[in-house]
């Protein structure tokens, strides 16, 4: 009996590949919102539900909340394109538009309160990353099935864009809604995700080659236990251990990374003795797919935890200094970033469309030698910035990442064979997603390390100074450093959270001081610039290696004879030929 859904590119038409382009650009767009707008809307959150999240026994909900979802789409999305391979992508797609759709309902909806809350809402997120993993796992491999080679990059390029600028648009869109109401952040996505589910199921079809083998299960074991492990080991490492600042001399935190390398080296010798395995480790002997690969990894390790560090840099010291009360910087944060948002907005459709004619490596590596200089500018920055000074690097570094992106998937895309477009996409995610939780970690490690070498001795001194008692501010200046980053991060008041029912000690003038917009952003200026620092050295190595390794792959252009017809003159066409209108061409 013959599959419905399966159909080929000459049955439907010119126009599918227009509606494959803007459906899975709504779903990745839709996924990345939601991966980043709880980030802004932390506060409220947590607040909503009953639980301070700077206690040391709330801070795995913290962590959860922040880094589950990109942990449980690092994992499955793997698994998931190679579902999509055996059992046709668009019906894995379709499958997590559904599933995502559901999960953002029952995150509206929560009734809980305290614990029972937290919990609530991680499991549910966690369930929201199944989706969207499903989502991000078949999108690229949808349009590469729909797209002829001479135009993907441009296709790719497209549904990169909507995938970094979800990321931005996340943060101003919590920043708006959450004060209104914690639940509309996840209520707002319902409505997007049941029109995207009926357009998907109803106009999506599979036009790639389906590959049906049996499912390799000890695969899908060995490497979702091995890299749950690892990230939640990094996860883990952020948190202090004992009387260190980090938890990376854990006992539980190097068995889960050491133990998950293990595993994870069980895995490889599994894939190499299984007949269809998980990962198709042959496909490491084409030179772009490998190169492209660690070019992608390595940009991923270097930009990964910019967002974070930019909104501690924001919200924790420069908002506050230009008169932003704490409660007001988590909104203006989002704001202040957006010239990253544009400069990826103006470069990665362009370089895209750029590498269907001249090839992606030239075109990456220049992105990421750019991208590289802007770590160096914002090392030389100020720590009290001009803003347009600041405005300028991050769209520089929007242009930068976008020249790099657009390319670099299509590049990787281009080097895959028909019947593994699903299973190369995962994987390709999966070593983003992972880089991408680890930089995380090296972000803020490196910073906590910068912070603890100074810190303790700057904040006892500045509040002995003040009217703080020698106990009290010792007791307070010897408190882990990753407590003042997250309370910058999450909006609050670092000082008023330390200091507590400690203030009413005081005479007004001083708990004033204390507690006001200058104290605290002038105290960690100092020591923060410092960790500054080495984070950004550390992404400006990641990033030239991901520069020389664009550089190695092997440009795949379209063979001769093909015509370059631009998008413009393509779209002309297709509504000549069927007499309809613009409006009517993503129906």
């Amino acid at each position: 009996m013959s599959d419905r859904r399966q159909r080929s590119a000459e049955e439907l038409g010119p126009r599918y590949k227009w509606i494959a382009l803007s459906n899975t650009t709504l779903g990745m767009l839709i996924a990345t919102i939601n991966s980043s707008i709880v980030l802004i809307a932390l506060p409220d959150i947590f607040k909503g539900i009953g639980i301070n999240p700077l206690e040391p026994a709330n801070t795995s909900y913290l962590l959860w909340m922040l880094m589950g979802f990109m942990v449980v789409t690092a994992v499955l999305v793997v698994s998931f394109g190679r579902l999509g391979d055996m059992f046709g992508r668009a019906k894995m797609y379709n499958l997590g538009f559904a599933i995502f759709t559901v999960s953002s309902v029952f995150l509206a909806i929560t009734w809980f309160q305290g614990d029972a809350a937290a919990l609530w809402l991680i499991g549910w997120r966690i369930v929201q990353g199944v989706g969207g993993a499903f989502l991000m796992a078949n999108s690229s491999a949808i349009l590469t099935d729909a797209f002829p080679a001479n135009q993907r990059g441009m296709a790719l390029g497209i549904n990169g864009v909507a995938a970094i600028a979800g990321s931005f648009l996340g943060l101003v869109i919590g920043g708006v809604l959450a004060p209104v109401n914690w639940n509309l952040i996840f209520l707002v996505s319902v409505p997007i995700g049941i029109v995207g589910t009926i357009w998907a199921y109803l106009k999506l079809h599979d036009t790639g080659i389906r590959k049906h083998a049996r499912m390799d299960w000890w695969g899908n074991i060995t490497f979702g236990v091995g890299l749950v492990a690892v990230l939640v080991g990094i996860t883990y490492g952020i948190q202090p251990y004992g009387s260190s600042q980090t938890g990376w001399g854990s006992p539980f935190v190097l068995t889960c990374i050491l133990g998950g390398l293990v595993v994870l080296v069980a895995f490889v010798v599994i894939e190499l003795k299984v007949d269809n395995p998980l990962f198709t480790l042959s496909l490491f002997r084409i030179r772009s797919f490998t190169f492209g690969n660690i070019a992608n990894l390595s940009a991923s390790l270097g930009r990964g935890g910019l967002q974070f560090v930019l909104i501690i840099w924001l919200q924790g010291i420069w908002l506050p200094q230009h008169g932003y009360s704490f409660a007001q910087t988590p909104l203006w944060a989002g704001i202040y970033m957006l010239p990253m948002t544009v400069g990826f907005l103006l470069s990665a459709p362009a370089s895209g469309i750029l590498s269907d004619r001249i090839g992606s490596r030239m075109l990456a590596s220049g992105g990421l030698v750019i991208t590289a200089i802007t770590f160096g500018l914002l090392i030389m920055l100020p720590v009290n910035f001009d803003y347009w000074a600041f405005a300028r690097i991050l769209l520089l570094n929007g242009i930068g990442m976008g020249m790099f992106s657009s390319p670099n998937r299509a590049e990787v895309m281009n080097s895959l064979p028909a019947d593994a477009r699903g299973s190369g996409s995962g994987m390709m995610t999966t070593f983003q997603n992972s880089a991408m939780v680890l930089s995380i970690g090296f972000f803020f490690s490196l910073i906590i390390a910068g912070l603890s070498s100074t810190l303790p001795a700057t904040m006892n001194q500045g509040l002995v100074a003040h009217g703080v008692s020698a106990a009290q501010a010792g007791q307070i200046a010897g408190l882990p450093a990753v407590s003042i980053l997250f309370a910058a991060f999450l909006g609050y008041n670092p000082i008023q959270q330390l200091l507590g029912g400690q203030l009413s000690q005081l005479t007004p003038d001083q708990a004033s001081f204390l507690t006001g917009r200058s104290f605290f952003p002038n105290l960690i200026s100092g020591p923060f610039s410092e960790g500054l620092s080495v984070a950004f050295g550390f992404a400006i190595v990641v990033c030239l290696i991901g520069a020389v390794a664009s550089l190695l792959t092997k440009d795949k252009k379209p063979a001769p004879g093909v015509e370059h017809e631009s998008v413009g003159a393509e779209l002309a066409a297709v509504a000549g030929e069927s007499g309809i209108g613009p409006s009517e061409l993503v129906r």
